[in-house]
This record gives structure tokens, sequence and C-alpha cells, in this order.
């Protein structure tokens, strides 16, 4: 399984738009900057047919280290989750898209 980089991203704008590989690259740059600015602001990306990035907030919890088993603090943080749409999941599954899903 290989892991789709930021360069073979900017290479398929690239080859699919039309722009240059330098405008492509920015482009690409530019979304990805978009994107973690409204997340570090707290705001979800929605984006249609794919799914939502959302950041939540999780309190402190009591942990324990499994080697020694000693409790331990885990303090408040956030974290980043996504939620696939209803049409990615129907891709990955090969199942027909669902019609009221989002387009």
């Amino acid at each position: 399984m290989n892991t789709l980089t930021r360069a073979q991203l900017a290479e398929a704008i690239y080859s699919q738009v039309g722009l240059s590989r330098n405008e492509s690259a920015s482009l690409l740059e530019s979304v990805l900057e978009k994107m973690s600015a409204a997340l570090e602001a707290g705001e979800p990306v929605k984006i249609s047919a794919f799914g939502t990035f959302v950041v939540r907030q999780k309190g402190q919890r009591v942990g324990r280290n499994p080697k020694t088993g000693v409790e331990v603090p885990i303090l408040p943080r956030k974290v980043l989750s996504f939620r696939p749409s209803q049409v990615l999941k129907a891709r990955i599954n090969g199942d027909a898209v669902p019609e009221d899903a989002e387009a």
C-alpha cells in the first residue's frame, strides 16, 4: 500500500487541470493552508462527497502505564477527527452511491 504524497497530488493537478507544475503545487499548498487555518480556528472543514474534518476537545482523564500499571493523568487536548461522507463510504465498499447522499 503506497501513501499519496503532496508531490503526487500536485502532479495530478498538473496533468488533469493544465496548470504549470509550479502553479499546481502552489494551488495545492493554498488549499491545504486554508484547511489548516480553519481547523486551527476550531472550524469544521467539510468537503462535499468526501467527508468532514473536525477538531474535538478531549477532557482530562486517568490513564495507566501498561508496563508498570501506574496511573498517569492524561491532560486535556484537542484531536482531529475525520468523518467520511456516505458517498466515500460507498466508493470504498464498492457499493452503489445512495440517492440521498451528498453530491
